[in-house]
């Protein structure tokens, strides 16, 4: 196989993890775009209403680890409901990769020529199964 083919179907592969997809979407409609919005910005229909404006995951994602996250679905924090034990596990890892695609959105260019495929080779490595845990290694420094 050519180095050229070779790396064109590794891209795709490293891509399919990190899309999204319809069963994402659907559950972030039923669950989560009332207060954090279509994009994720924080301004569902009923989040003028709420004590406090859900954030906006393009400013709030980035330093929180995907167990941070989870917890969150799972657990809830502040006005926020906790979806565990409604939701499967699988569903709030579908949640967690939502929020992850949409704090992506919005990016300039710029951002996406420098990170983009370091994003998409991060999004697709089964964490979980390769190390035993539920954070990339990175969340786990001091």
């Amino acid at each position: 196989m050519s180095p050229i083919l070779a790396a064109m179907l590794l891209s795709c592969l490293l891509l399919a993890g990190c899309g999204r997809n319809p069963r994402m979407d659907a559950l972030y409609a039923q669950r989560c775009i009332n207060c954090h919005g279509p994009s994720g910005q924080g301004d569902g229909p009923i989040a003028a209403s709420l004590p406090v404006k859900p954030p906006d995951f393009r400013q709030t994602v980035e330093t929180k680890s995907n167990a941070q996250i989870r917890r969150i679905i799972a657990h809830g924090r502040g006005t926020m409901p906790a979806f565990e034990p409604a939701l499967k596990p699988s569903e709030i890892n579908d949640m967690l990769q939502m929020v992850r695609f949409l704090s992506r959105e919005g990016r300039d260019l710029q951002w996406w020529e420098k990170y983009d495929t370091l994003v998409a080779a991060h999004c697709s490595v089964p964490w979980e199964a390769v190390l035993g845990v539920d954070d990339p290694p990175e969340a786990k420094k001091p």
